[in-house]
């Protein structure tokens, strides 16, 4: 089986939970493990609260007033994009998350995503600006008699 969607979202807080609903409802329809789609909505969302706070202006300085989420669930393995018109990453190497202090009130969102996912990518985007974090995450299937994906049912 394979899906993927994309959407454009205003860099606002209330498009970070709308991303969140498509990805688990997706999961969830497809047959994907709860345990799996939760990490995976999870690391959504703090990718969304990233590029809602700091994708907030472009290198031209121009406001930036969107980001796009693309994810593919494709056989055995589910891939998320978030992408920004914003600043991006400091130029040369993405430097190492670094890890916040247990008593720091912010700072988590990247590692958290690292630990979550299989594998994680955080880099610019060429040409137009702005940060790209990519990660992806082996899918197990719900346990629930079947060990293949529950079909998908067009309405």
């Amino acid at each position: 089986m394979s899906i993927w969607w994309s959407l454009h979202l205003r860099r606002e807080a209330a498009s970070v939970p709308l991303a969140r609903r498509l990805l688990l409802g997706t999961m969830e329809t497809a047959g994907v493990d709860p345990d799996v789609s939760y990490d995976l909505s999870l690391a959504l969302t703090e990718a969304c609260a990233n590029a809602v706070e700091h994708g907030g202006r472009t290198g031209t300085g121009e406001p930036s007033a969107e980001y796009r989420v693309t994810a593919y669930l494709d056989g055995e393995k589910c891939r998320i994009e978030v992408a920004d018109s914003g600043p991006g990453f400091p130029r040369g190497p993405v430097p190492a998350v670094r890890r916040p202090t247990p008593e720091a009130e912010s700072g988590r969102g990247l590692s958290l995503i690292e630990e979550l996912a299989d594998h994680v990518h955080f880099g610019n985007r060429s040409g137009r600006g702005g940060a790209v974090v990519s990660f992806d995450k082996i899918v197990k299937w719900r346990t629930d008699g079947t060990d293949a994906p529950a079909p998908l049912v067009a309405s």
